[in-house]
């Protein structure tokens, strides 16, 4: 009785803390999330549209990642796989590290300082994180040549939505 009770438990907490789809999947951005800071490695200021506006004309995939989250570190070698199939396309990686110092240490340790690279230093809660619903990392999203968003939600490198719609998006 004990198991079962103990199965039941871990059942409803899995359930509650995994990773759920947001109901409206967005094709564009707020305002307020375009505004939001972030900093680059060089721990210089720059918003979510100055970062968008550096890839228009091209598809971009960003990557929400930390160097804390073992779900992230386990996505890195299909990421990198995802990079390497689509070289014609753009990469940017955004990073929930708690300090610029993990952050600093992260792009060392995963051999990340190549990439580009930049960290939330508002924290996970902010204007754009709320707004695209992040509930959960690692996350992935295509953005069109246009900025628009072409693939809200992907919790994997892996998701066959996001190779089709980089292809869709290439025609």
């Amino acid at each position: 009785m004990k198991k079962l009770l103990l199965l039941f438990m871990i059942g409803v907490f899995g359930l509650g803390c995994s990773q759920q789809v947001p109901k409206v999947l967005k094709t564009s951005f707020s305002q307020e999330a375009l505004n939001q800071k972030l900093e680059d490695k060089e721990g210089k200021s720059i918003t979510i549209q100055q970062i968008l506006d550096q890839h228009k004309g091209k598809v971009l995939v960003i990557d929400f990642w930390a160097g804390w989250c073992r779900d992230c570190l386990n996505a890195l070698p299909k990421a990198k796989e995802l990079e390497e199939t689509n070289k014609n396309i753009d990469f940017v990686f955004l990073s929930l590290d708690r300090s610029k110092e993990g952050f600093d240490k992260s792009l060392e340790r995963f051999e990340m300082k190549d990439k580009e690279n930049y960290w939330f230093s508002s924290g996970w809660k902010n204007d754009f994180n709320n707004y695209i619903d992040l509930n959960w990392i690692p996350r992935y999203m295509v953005i069109d040549q246009k900025s628009a968003i072409a693939k809200y939600y992907a919790i994997t490198p892996e998701d066959p939505e996001i190779q089709s719609t980089i292809d869709n998006l290439l025609k």
